[in-house]
């Protein structure tokens, strides 16, 4: 076109931002092509369209080097037609690129490990998405999911309600399963050692991987929590190349591990998710993350075993499986070999896939490939390299460690009539648990035969609540009997206030009282700094009130005794809280 030709609004914006998107890496990558091939052969849609140089990397990175070239580089502005460059003009311009960038390419890096100039096209590639994204220009599926994540924080529209409500279901199976109250899935919960995100999908589609996890956690003993909202850990911008998105999504879920206090964060089975989180996450959003630290559920589930956590027996995995190396997972992050060292431990037979590790080829599910339907012919045509790949292994289970290669891989297996299994790590680990039972933990100590003698609470105040003046009556008495100075309250509001006035050394806590409950008095005493530190031991009448006292996101009451109330218990109770039960004969 000539030098006059009107440039549309939304070119000139590409190009605007394209300036500002130029970094060292960037750059490189643009100018440092030689077009020796060597990144042609590694390309699965290569491979699977022969005939049609346009799916070739290095084709599919001069759409966008001469853009860069007329430009931005010397070259382009003085003899752009020596060098090809090219600029972009109409919309029907961004759109051919648009085709490029987001439907011949699934961003699996595989070009750029066989590259010898260190030509990264996926990293520019993901930058030309973002490019067009700022503009509107890409696959309705793109701005579905992403508009999702911007305004629900999660890329496929799970409410909080609905996200809660399964977690509380999958809560309630558990604890029917195992007979045990601590068989849970603490939501909210204050202090953790691990906070275990996951993947929308998980919710959506595949709730077991949740409940997998979940028994994985409870056999190891370890003191962990979901977050309520911020749960997210994938990240649409990662394929968008929209690098806002990116920050929103990842320092909303960093902001929550933080306010939690929370250790760890564990990432689940997710590739881009392992990757947008923990390796490109705090670039996005300009964070340090120094309070907490991030690592795969893989790393977590193998030092479960190495550690002597969990134990585990392989017998009861005993197909034949292989095992896929997600690319983000394996090309962009290095994590190779410690999801084989946790397969050989929790299965029988398995089998390498050729090529594996850093050359493995990509599930074509990759890059946000599956919410692009518009491509889905080309994706699966290009799948009959990974087709021949799985074949070749004559097993009957493919596992691996990410949700969009679960579900690339599911199709292609179906599209091939492979008639194989797709599974992960979470669930064979899950499968071939070994968990002893488990006796649940009773709260009220066991009853003593011999009479307490007086003044064994001698000095100690202790602040009685309960809306019932004869049952008000009889515990003061009985507290007063054995030494301890009585303060009574029989509300909520009342309660709240004599904690503060009077710093008692305990508070014994009725759950069900009009106003202000027990449940909620026990939850502002946990999170106000001057009361937190109060023990409480819960006395109701009604047991099956126990669970909603003990799913609050606070630390647990220290006690718990059921009415009606035995002197004897009740005491030794207290005494054992308040840390006097050594002083026993």
């Amino acid at each position: 076109m000539s030098k006059n030709t009107k440039r549309s609004h939304k070119a000139q914006k590409v190009l605007e931002r394209f300036e500002k998107k130029l970094n060292r890496q960037i750059v490189g990558s643009l100018v440092a092509c030689v077009h020796c091939g060597n990144c042609t052969d590694a390309c699965h849609y290569v491979l699977a369209n022969p005939d049609d140089p346009t799916y070739a990397p290095a084709y599919k990175a001069d759409q966008i080097r001469r853009i860069f070239k007329r430009h931005f580089d010397w070259t382009g502005r003085v003899l752009p037609w020596w060098v090809h460059a090219k600029s972009v003009y109409t919309d029907k311009d961004l759109e051919d690129l648009q085709d490029i960038v987001f439907g011949k390419c699934t961003n699996c890096r595989r070009c750029s490990i066989n590259c010898p100039m260190g030509v990264d096209y996926a990293t520019f590639n993901r930058m030309a998405r973002g490019l067009l994204v700022s503009v509107g220009v890409m696959p309705e599926g793109v701005a579905v999911v992403s508009k999702d994540q911007w305004e629900l924080g999660n890329q496929m529209g799970v409410l909080k309600e609905d996200y809660v409500e399964t977690l509380e279901w999958l809560a309630e199976e558990m604890e029917m399963e195992f007979e045990d109250k601590n068989a849970t899935i603490p939501i909210d919960k204050y202090d953790a050692d691990v906070v275990y995100s996951i993947n929308p999908r998980e919710v959506k589609y595949d709730p077991r991987t949740i409940s997998d996890a979940a028994k994985i956690f409870y056999a190891a003993g370890e003191n962990w929590t979901m977050p309520s909202d911020g749960w997210d850990m994938t990240n649409f911008g990662l394929f968008s190349g929209d690098d806002d998105l990116g920050g929103a999504v990842a320092r909303r879920l960093f902001e929550k591990v933080s306010d939690l206090r929370g250790k760890k964060l564990v990432i689940s089975e997710c590739g881009h998710g392992y990757r947008s989180t923990r390796c490109e996450g705090p670039n996005w959003a300009g964070m340090d993350i120094n309070d907490f630290v991030m690592e795969s559920s893989v790393i977590t589930m193998l030092n479960y075993i190495k550690e002597g956590r969990i134990k585990v027996d392989k017998s009861k995995n005993p197909q034949p499986v292989t095992f896929h190396d997600s690319c983000n997972n394996a090309r962009s992050c290095g994590l190779f070999e410690e999801p084989r060292e946790l397969l050989r431990l929790v299965c029988e037979n398995f089998t390498e896939m050729y090529p594996n590790r850093a050359e493995n080829y990509c599930c074509t599910g990759g890059g946000g490939a599956m919410s692009m339907s518009e491509y889905t012919p080309r994706r699966l045509k290009s799948a009959q390299v990974k087709a021949e790949q799985l074949k070749a292994t004559k097993t009957e289970v493919v596992v691996t460690s990410c949700h969009n290669c679960v579900d690339g891989l599911s199709d292609l297996i179906k599209h091939n009539k492979l008639g194989m299994g797709v599974t992960q790590l979470v669930n064979l680990v899950a499968n071939a648990l070994i968990i002893e039972p488990k006796k649940t933990v009773v709260e009220v100590p066991e009853k003593i035969e011999k009479v307490l003698e007086p003044a064994m609470l001698e000095g100690k105040k202790i602040l009685v609540v309960d809306d019932e003046p004869d049952f008000l009556t009889f515990i003061g008495t009985v507290l007063e009997d054995n030494g301890a100075t009585v303060v009574k309250a029989t509300n909520g509001d009342e309660a709240l206030k004599l904690a503060r006035s009077e710093k008692p050394d305990l508070m014994t806590l009725d759950i069900t009282m009009p106003g202000k409950s027990g449940i909620d008095v026990f939850e502002t005493l946990r999170k106000d700094p001057d009361l937190e530190s109060i023990p409480v031991c819960v006395v109701t009448g009604k047991p099956e009130m126990r669970k909603l006292i003990y799913d609050r996101p606070v630390s647990p009451p220290e006690g718990y005794v059921d009415k009606p109330v035995n002197e004897d218990d009740l005491v030794l109770n207290i005494r054992k809280i308040l840390k006097l039960v050594h002083q026993d004969k």
